[in-house]
């Protein structure tokens, strides 16, 4: 079978900190690894909600395409687009959705309505759709009318720790690290109102994470400051690949109060480092994170949340139990390679079936 050229589309900066575009990166980078001929097209930013401008740029930009080539289109883009231009582009479409847009925290719900018309009605001209869990896979059969036949799994990878490893030493009171986008859904404000429900234990906390939008972060220090947290608890925004794992290396605990997640992949580098995992029971997060690693509440439950963290941190026993099967299911875990293959797969079968 002749491989078809491949265009990979992507809003804004691929090389932004986020898990879904660590992901898109990683696997354009091991497309072309593998010799296949890949090609990156960036979309404008602001998805998924660009000004008309930038909307109608982006639909050009796929609608040019030529019908020989395959384009993966990232979801954040692609749920947003208009139906009836969606249906003009020539390329065969896979569809490459981290988590549908229409279950996104904080929006109005008549927007959450129409992203999921918009969406359901976009993913039906995909030949092939691409998605990182068994959960989303799940939702698009059940809320998107996707057959289960055009959905392939292709879980993100991740790089183990090189054996020479320096180790960081712990720090004299034990760091509680979370690592999410500033953002509604990563439940950073619960995570915050659950610290302080266990104040009176020893810890320090680190919130790592890019802004999502501007006074969201100030929001966040405001709240730190009216429960006294203030020098307990650090917003460290975006930081660089050392600080974060030096962070991951001197943490005790992983904690994400995350409001919904399509698969999580923090949670990988929480496991890759043997960091016991508090977290919340919603979306991907169930099949993500081991039960033997993880301890999972209700979604904005802080007084659950900070009663699960206070177990890891005062008893010794779960914590080293939690800690050695975080460490047996990160050495398990799958490569970006394994990701390329099973992408490469669907880019296959989206030739077959045009």
């Amino acid at each position: 079978m002749t491989q078809p050229p491949i265009a990979l589309a992507v809003p804004g900066d691929i090389a932004t900190l986020t898990g879904g575009y660590i992901y898109d990166r990683r696997l354009f980078q091991e497309l072309r690894d593998a010799g296949r001929d890949v090609t990156l097209v960036t979309l404008p930013d602001g998805f998924p909600f660009p000004p008309a401008a930038d909307m109608l740029l982006a639909c050009e930009q796929l609608q040019t395409l030529p019908a020989a080539t395959t384009v993966i289109v990232d979801g954040l883009a692609f749920g947003a687009l208009p139906p009836q231009e969606v249906a003009k582009i020539n390329a065969r479409i896979i569809a490459l959705v981290h988590h549908p847009l229409a279950f996104e925290s904080a929006l109005p719900k008549d927007q959450q309505a129409q992203l999921l018309l918009n969406e359901r009605e976009n993913l039906r001209y995909a030949a092939q759709v691409l998605v990182p869990s068994p959960h989303t896979k799940a939702t698009l059969i059940k809320h998107y009318g996707v057959g289960a036949d055009r959905i392939h799994i292709a879980l993100p990878g991740i790089a183990q720790l090189p054996q020479n490893a320096a180790s960081v030493p712990p720090p004299a009171v034990p760091l509680i690290l979370s690592v999410g986008i500033l953002h509604p859904r990563k439940g950073h404000d619960v995570l915050i109102d659950a610290l302080d429900r266990i104040a009176q234990l020893e810890w320090n906390a680190c919130i790592v994470g890019s802004l999502w939008q501007d006074g969201y972060d100030v929001a966040l220090q405001d709240r730190i400051d009216q429960l006294g947290l203030t020098g307990r608890v650090h917003l460290a925004g975006r930081v660089d690949s050392d600080t974060l794992l030096t962070l991951y290396q001197q943490a005790s605990l992983f904690a994400l109060a995350t409001r919904y997640e399509g698969y999580g992949m923090v949670f990988n580098e929480a496991l890759l480092h043997g960091l016991p995992i508090v977290s919340c029971a919603t979306g991907a997060v169930p099949d993500t994170v081991p039960q033997a690693a993880g301890l999972l509440t209700a979604c904005d439950d802080p007084a659950a949340f900070g009663a699960a963290m206070a177990k890891v941190l005062t008893d010794k026993a779960i914590a080293t139990e939690m800690h050695n099967a975080a460490r047996v299911a990160g050495k398990a875990l799958p490569t970006w390679q394994d990701t390329a293959r099973v992408a490469m797969q669907a880019i296959d079968a989206a030739q077959v079936a045009i």
